[in-house]
């Protein structure tokens, strides 16, 4: 099995998505940190302190900031397309890695007898400025996290 930020636990709440888990598979010296690239444009990237201990981590990631985030994306492409209407940007997605600065560990629940957990975990959104934020697995269980326009689901 590849190396991993293997997610032990998941907890949306107060403005924050906090993160527990374990490294697998590859040293855990040095400094890390949770970062956050966004699917569509992967230069678009977020990154925020994690405390290791042994293999354990821990970090928070600020709902606000990815809201922001999709939130310029889409005046962006609005002012491109010059319409001031939103057209076609409804959901972004954003990977979570756990990184020391060389390496990349993609987050996800792998090490569970779970399978298809996308279908199965579903966590609670939160809503800043108009867009929800949630997090989510992935069809290959690897987390991430959906910024969502509009109405809440």
């Amino acid at each position: 099995m590849k190396p991993h930020a293997e997610i032990a636990e998941v907890w949306p709440r107060d403005g924050r998505v906090r993160l527990v888990g374990h490294i697998h598979g590859h040293p855990a010296e040095g400094e890390w940190r949770l970062l956050v690239t966004r699917r569509s444009h992967a230069e678009q990237r977020l990154d925020y302190p994690a405390q290791v201990k042994g293999d354990r981590f821990e970090g928070e990631l600020p709902v606000a900031d990815l809201a922001a985030a999709t939130g310029t994306a889409e005046a962006e492409a609005e002012a491109e397309i010059g319409t001031g209407a939103l057209v076609g940007v409804e959901v972004e997605e954003w990977d979570i890695h756990l990184t020391d600065g060389e390496v990349e560990l993609r987050a996800g629940r792998r090490l569970d007898d779970i399978h298809g957990k996308k279908k199965i975990m579903v966590f609670p959104e939160q809503r800043v400025r108009g867009i929800g934020v949630r997090p989510y697995y992935t069809v290959k269980d690897n987390l991430s996290l959906e910024c969502r326009t509009g109405a809440s689901t």
